[in-house]
């Protein structure tokens, strides 16, 4: 059965293209600030600073892996080079016999510590300085409305298997 595509009007085309080109200035604004001034990427601060805000500054690898929506090789190949850089430690999960604990060390939260005020004034510049309080609102409420259609078209269109943070 063929059907006739949904082409996006003028109006969403706009916003899709605008999207498209903020997000990926954004990212690149994002990694070149962390790399400059603090010789990390911008992957492996979101790393340490999901690691930072978790009880006993530990997670999980599955759980690690879900919430920055990676496959869970590619969190082991980042965790492994954090640990050997002494900013990471990985142990095992007394939870889960069978799992291991991604934990923050000392030197990583140092290091996190020392990224942070950059990074959100780099945030701040690109993004909440130029907005009012109003779209700071409102991009929030989208956000949060996207992500939740998304996750409501996962669970019922995709087999969980298929989702990064679920494959090896």
């Amino acid at each position: 059965m063929h059907t006739t595509p949904r082409w996006l009007d003028a109006e969403e085309e706009r916003a899709w293209l605008a999207y498209v080109d903020f997000s990926t200035l954004l990212a690149d604004y994002l990694h070149r600030q962390l790399r400059r001034d603090a010789g990390m990427t911008h992957a492996d601060y979101s790393l340490l600073s999901h690691l930072s805000s978790a009880p006993d500054q530990a997670l999980g690898m599955s759980e690690l892996a879900r919430r920055l929506k990676i496959t869970r090789s590619r969190l082991t190949h980042a965790v492994n080079r954090l640990c050997e850089a002494g900013l990471v430690d990985r142990s095992e999960d007394p939870a889960d016999g069978r799992g291991q604990l991604a934990v923050l060390t000392d030197e990583g939260l140092t290091l996190l510590e020392r990224a942070a005020p950059g990074h959100v004034e780099a945030v701040r510049r690109a993004v909440f300085d130029a907005l009012t309080p109003d779209q700071v609102r409102q991009l929030a409420d989208i956000g949060e409305t996207i992500s939740e259609a998304l996750h409501r078209v996962e669970a019922t269109e995709t087999d969980p298997a298929v989702l990064p943070w679920r494959r090896r």
